[in-house]
């Protein structure tokens, strides 16, 4: 509960406040929990969309159950499109990250493409907004 600012298990709170820590941002952008289920919101919009903007339009909606600003598109999209030129000159380092957790990879995929999806849900799934409202 410390990692994450959390009361203990005696108190109970209606609103948890917004942490400080860098303990929960490390924790919810590394654990494979995370990663895991970033990569199942990334095969879920990349089977619903074939348009990389429309995908991203998807996982904001999936994840904060609201359309995103114009603003928050544009970040989403300069770092789909950062993390997609990481993968694509460092393909091991792709595989490497598609291998966390024990779900199974889905076949046919680019796993270029599937890594910077999965990038880019863990960066969602980490919002302040998404993990306390």
């Amino acid at each position: 509960f410390a990692t994450f600012d959390a009361p203990n298990r005696e108190v109970c709170t209606f609103l948890r406040q917004r942490t400080q820590t860098p303990l929960q941002s490390l924790t919810l952008m590394n654990d494979p929990v995370y990663v895991e289920a970033a990569r199942g919101l990334a095969e879920r919009v990349m089977t619903e969309e074939s348009d990389v903007d429309k995908r991203l339009f998807k996982a904001f909606r999936h994840t904060l159950g609201r359309a995103p600003k114009e603003d928050e598109l544009a970040v989403l999209k300069k770092t789909y499109e950062t993390q997609r030129e990481n993968f694509k000159e460092d393909a091991k380092a792709a595989d490497e990250f598609l291998k966390v957790g024990e779900s199974k990879m889905p076949d046919g995929v680019d796993k270029v493409e599937l890594a910077a999806m999965t990038a880019t849900a863990n960066v969602l799934l980490n919002l302040n907004e998404t993990i306390t409202k």
